[in-house]
């Protein structure tokens, strides 16, 4: 520790890491937190810092917003929730141009290893603030960063951990670096909503695998569920309402699902003759399972009207197994405002719970627009 101290110093990165002047966060009485609000709803940003109390400190990337709150987990008992991508208490934040300062990945390293020494982490994870970029020199200096950190902390990690294999409710290192600095918090997955550092997981789809945009959709879903509870078991079977062009449909077999799907549109033809798959040509509101039928969960990314979409889904769910899974895409068509959109959603979780389900999470994805994804579970 000894020798630590003496190379901090040497980069005279002390001062800069214990002097509150040098720091945007200078008071006592308030946590400093890292909020990411997607671009698709930025002009609500106002009303959710509102709802969340929270103070706004600065803008950071495109997406990320530094407040001050009260509540040193202001996300945690939110009715705005959903609208928040990801989250993180800073623990420690050194506003600086990294790509301009000499030997940062070894003064940020030496740094991290001062502050979260002897903290029992599950693992270190360093991503960029702006993670859109498709071409940013901030992403060799994230993994650098990760590289150095690790060899530091390689007698207190029993394994440097990939991301995925996190335990959700287990401590981590999140960092995010860019042009305005590094910012850094120790939280489990789940208060963080996501075990990747800002939430983000980049979903390939490149020709000819990927049939739809939707099927980036249902892989991070499916990412994001494993944060609450273990996916369903290879072999199980799923009812998808509105599946056409397929783009979930083929992706929930790549997994080793079998699926019913419903559409009045045909399916790509890629997906004809697919092991596990079943097409019913049909009006989902005309569809009816053949008796005794059990599916283990239902999937449904219809557009339209909210209340009709689930309507649907609430009868289908009879013929769910009890505690069988619900993923429902909550489209917002006409909400203009934050009110609106809020009400959207009370009237959803009003509808669904009357139905028999239960909402587990619900959350607005990368892949997602001006929608979110909304998790539930049959509770009988």
């Amino acid at each position: 520790m000894r020798l630590i101290v003496d190379q901090l110093a040497k980069y005279k990165i002390v001062e800069i890491l214990t002097d509150s002047s040098t720091s945007p966060f200078t008071s006592t009485s308030a946590t400093a937190c890292l909020i990411r609000i997607s671009k698709n709803f930025e002009h609500f940003a106002d009303d959710i810092l509102v709802d969340l109390g929270v103070t706004l400190t600065k803008r950071l990337g495109q997406e990320y917003y530094l407040v001050r709150c009260q509540n040193p987990q202001p996300v945690a008992a939110s009715d705005t929730k959903r609208f928040i991508r990801w989250n993180l208490t800073m623990d420690h934040a050194w506003p600086c141009r990294p790509e301009k300062m000499e030997n940062f990945i070894e003064k940020a390293a030496q740094a991290l290893f001062q502050k979260f020494g002897g903290q029992n982490l599950q693992g270190i994870f360093i991503g960029m603030l702006d993670a859109s970029s498709t071409h940013n020199p901030y992403k060799s200096l994230a993994s650098n960063l990760r590289g150095r950190t690790l060899q530091l902390f390689a007698n207190e990690l029993e394994a440097f951990q990939e991301v995925e294999e996190q335990d959700p409710r287990a401590l981590s290192l999140f960092c995010l670096v860019g042009k305005e600095g590094l910012y850094c918090g120790v939280c489990s997955p789940l208060q963080a909503n996501g075990f990747y550092p800002g939430g983000t997981k980049f979903i390939s789809q490149k020709a000819p695998h990927t049939i739809s945009r939707a099927g980036a959709k249902i892989v991070e879903a499916l990412h994001y569920l494993k944060l609450h509870q273990p996916l369903p078991a290879k072999g199980s079977h799923w009812l998808e309402l509105g599946a056409s062009p397929g783009g979930m449909t083929s992706e929930l077999l790549e997994r080793g699902y079998q699926v019913t799907a419903i559409d009045r549109a045909q399916l790509d033809e890629r997906l004809k003759g697919r092991k596990g798959l079943s097409f019913k040509k049909a009006d989902v509101a005309r569809y009816n399972p053949v008796p005794k039928a059990q599916f283990d969960s239902l999937l449904c990314d219809m557009n339209g009207d909210v209340q009709a979409s689930l309507k649907q889904v609430v009868r289908l769910s009879e013929s769910l197994i009890p505690g069988g899974l619900v993923l429902f895409t909550l489209k917002t068509p006409g909400a203009t405002n934050y009110k609106e959109c809020n009400s959207l959603y009370h009237e959803a979780i009003k509808r669904a719970n009357a139905g028999g389900l239960e909402q587990i999470a619900c959350t607005h994805l990368t892949y997602n627009r001006l929608e979110f994804t909304l998790f539930l579970k049959k509770t009988n």
